[in-house]
C-alpha cells in the first residue's frame, strides 16, 4: 500500500459516510434486512413505476418506516390523472408512512395522465406541504439528459428551486447516476457556481453485473459502453462479470477533499439487488474507515 492509500481511504469514509440507497418498490423482508447495515434513519428512495399500481409504492413506504427508515418516495408528476389522486396518495403516505421528503420528477411517461406535466406543476400545486412534505429532492444529470438540452435543464433546475424556495420547502438534489467522475465533479462546480449551496446527493450504480449496468445506462440515456467500463469506467471489475462503483467513489472523494463543493454523499442504485448494494456500501466504508 503506497504512503497515499491510508489518506485517500479516508477521503473515501468521508464521502461514503451517510450514503442513500434507491430502491425498486422493495418488499418488507428486504428492507428488515438491512437492519444492522443501514444507519437507523437513513434515506431509502422509492422508485415509481408506471405500470405498478401505486398502492406497491405506498406500501413500501410504510414498510421502510416501520423497519426505523426515512422514506423519500419518488413522486412523477406525469402518473396523476388529477389533484384529487395526487393529495390521496401524498395524504397516504403521510398517515401511513410519516413522509415528511420526496423526489419530485416529471416521470417517464411520454403523455401526462392530468394537470401535472413536469415537476415545477407539482412543487407549484401547494399539495405538497398540505400533506406533510417538509423537503423536496430535484433531479440532476451530470452527463446531461438524451432528450433536454443542457440549458433548458439548467433553467428548469432553477425555476424549481424557486418554486420550492417561495412554498416553504427545503431542497436537496439528486443526480442520475454516472461513470464519468469529472463529468459529476464538473456539474457540481457550476451547480454551486449557480448560487445553489443545499445538499447534493451524487447517483452511482452499485454493485451489478456489467450487462445490467448497460441496460439501465442506455435505458437513462448515461453514456457507457462495456469497453468503456471494462477499461475504467467507474468501476472496478471483480470475479464473474461483477462490477463494483470503487473506482468512481474513489475519483469523487478525492474531488471533493481538493475543493470546497459543499454537503456532497452518495446515492446508490440498487440495480444489482437492495442487500448486494447495502453489503458492499458498508463494506466500503468499514474499509475504508479502518484503514
Amino acid at each position: 500500500m503506497t504512503s497515499g492509500a491510508p489518506e485517500a481511504s479516508r477521503r473515501t469514509a468521508a464521502f461514503m459516510r451517510g450514503w442513500s440507497l434507491e430502491a425498486t418498490l422493495p418488499h418488507a423482508v428486504e428492507i428488515e434486512a438491512l437492519k444492522g447495515t443501514f444507519a437507523p434513519d437513513a434515506c431509502i428512495y422509492l422508485s415509481a413505476i408506471p405500470a405498478e399500481p401505486v398502492s406497491r409504492i405506498i406500501e413500501a413506504a410504510a414498510f421502510v418506516r416501520r423497519a426505523g427508515f426515512e422514506p423519500v418516495p419518488h413522486i412523477a408528476a406525469r402518473n396523476y390523472p388529477d389533484r384529487t389522486a395526487l393529495a390521496d396518495v401524498l395524504g397516504q403516505m403521510q398517515r401511513g408512512a410519516g413522509m415528511q421528503r420526496v423526489l419530485v420528477i416529471a416521470g417517464d411517461r411520454d403523455r401526462s395522465a392530468g394537470p401535472f406535466v413536469d415537476a415545477l406543476s407539482v412543487i407549484e400545486s401547494g399539495l405538497l406541504q398540505a400533506n406533510g412534505v417538509r423537503e423536496i429532492g430535484i433531479g440532476g444529470y451530470p452527463e446531461g439528459h438524451p432528450r433536454i438540452p443542457t440549458d433548458q435543464l439548467e433553467r428548469a433546475f432553477a425555476a424549481k428551486l424557486a418554486a420550492a424556495r417561495r412554498a416553504g420547502l427545503r431542497v436537496h438534489a439528486v443526480t442520475q447516476f454516472s461513470f464519468d467522475a469529472e463529468a459529476v465533479l464538473a456539474w457540481l462546480r457550476k451547480l454551486r457556481a449557480d448560487g445553489f449551496d443545499g445538499p447534493v446527493r451524487i447517483g452511482i450504480a452499485g454493485p451489478a453485473s456489467i450487462t445490467t449496468l448497460l441496460k439501465y445506462a442506455q435505458r437513462c440515456g448515461v453514456r457507457a459502453t462495456a469497453r468503456g467500463m471494462m477499461r475504467s469506467a467507474g468501476v472496478a471489475l471483480q470475479a464473474l462479470g461483477r462490477a463494483t462503483p470503487d473506482d468512481i467513489v474513489a475519483e469523487i472523494a478525492e474531488g471533493l477533499a481538493a475543493e470546497n463543493l459543499g454537503d456532497v454523499k452518495p446515492h446508490l442504485y440498487s440495480f444489482g439487488g437492495v442487500a448486494a448494494t447495502a453489503k458492499w456500501a458498508k463494506g466500503a466504508e468499514s474499509v475504508s474507515a479502518a484503514t
